[in-house]
């Protein structure tokens, strides 16, 4: 089954690529718990914006409106260290995306044409880029630069606490980044609809992410809402109507996925935490017979508490009914997939 392949696709003129979701992380029956994997060497955990990516749009408007809301910390953190370690994985992995200066230590975000050095904002690019930046706190210039420069969000999950004490996430999934800040990894996860097993393997969890070792998580739902930015404050929930067919359902339904990656803080037991939302339409994300019934057996297994708690409890049946007739009707998984 595997990973969605990676084909491009022109919108309106901006070339897009399909989102980096593995599809042998869905799992039937389906249950709430950490599923990490280990990285495979050589393979990136970031995904650097063009000029033109909505990643970048989505995040430029947060930032240039709700920032305190999106750039949240607990004040007695420094996560001076965590966040230098960021950059330093961003340019070795992406030397076109990000450079630091061995001079001076500026960061130069090359593909957006600006810089943090120091506390200052310097470049040419999009104004309205500069301008965002500039507004902000300047402790905040350089976490900002990084997450326009890049597709994820970002968090510092805290092994010796055991806290998220830091967080510069844009792109939150209907929670509030500024309620969970500083909070135990645990008690970030309470309100998740069945969730005895990640709650019961959240120390367990944080030991390992926050060793030496890369690690990664898919986590998907399927939604009527496109959007990136789903603050609870900002964007309600789109309920499903209930008279459409499941055809017409499931041409209003999106996939929404998130991969979730582990970054290393050397010496600090410290994991920069890496989210990257990604939603396409449901009908253009499926490529294969395989993924549809992957989709379609792991729904079909999602618990009532589950399906509320995603909004999916409306749409369920009829979302079955689709999948199960384009498993059965889409192409078979090619040999070289994913």
């Amino acid at each position: 089954m595997g990973a969605l392949r990676r084909p491009r696709f022109v919108c309106a003129g901006v070339i897009i690529a399909t989102m980096p979701f593995n599809f042998d992380a869905v799992s039937t029956p389906f249950r709430m718990q950490p599923g990490l994997r280990r990285i495979a060497p050589g393979a990136p955990q970031l995904t650097p914006n063009g000029p033109h990516a909505r990643a970048l749009r989505e995040k430029l408007a947060v930032l240039s409106t709700y920032a305190d809301q999106a750039l949240v910390a607990d004040e007695r953190f420094d996560a001076g260290p965590a966040l230098q370690a960021l950059a330093s994985h961003a340019a070795a992995e992406h030397p076109d995306a990000l450079a630091i200066a061995v001079d001076d230590g500026a960061w130069h975000a090359t593909r957006l044409g600006w810089s943090v050095r120091g506390d200052e904002v310097e470049g040419h690019g999009a104004p309205e880029i500069g301008r965002c930046l500039a507004a902000l706190p300047p402790r905040w210039r350089r976490a900002a630069l990084l997450c326009l420069a890049f597709a994820q969000d970002y968090a510092v999950l805290d092994g010796r606490s055991g806290r998220v004490p830091w967080m510069a996430v844009c792109l939150p999934s209907h929670w509030a980044p500024e309620a969970k800040v500083g909070r135990a990894f645990a008690e970030i996860h309470a309100p998740v609809a069945d969730n005895a097993l990640l709650v019961a393997a959240s120390d367990a969890l944080v030991r390992v992410a926050t060793g030496s070792d890369r690690w990664e998580r898919f986590v998907w739902t399927i939604t009527a809402d496109p959007r990136l930015h789903q603050h609870p404050l900002r964007s309600a929930r789109i309920e499903w109507p209930a008279d459409p067919s499941a055809d017409a359902l499931a041409a209003m339904a999106f996939l929404r996925t998130e991969h979730q990656t582990f970054i290393p803080v050397p010496g600090l037991q410290q994991a920069v935490f890496t989210i990257h939302v990604e939603s396409r339409p449901l009908a253009t994300a499926l490529s294969t017979s395989a993924q549809a019934r992957a989709l379609h057996d792991s729904l079909a297994t999602m618990s009532e508490a589950v399906l509320a708690y995603r909004g999916l409890t409306a749409a369920r049946e009829r979302l079955l009914d689709w999948l199960e007739r384009r498993a059965s009707s889409a192409p078979p998984a090619s040999p070289d997939a994913g």
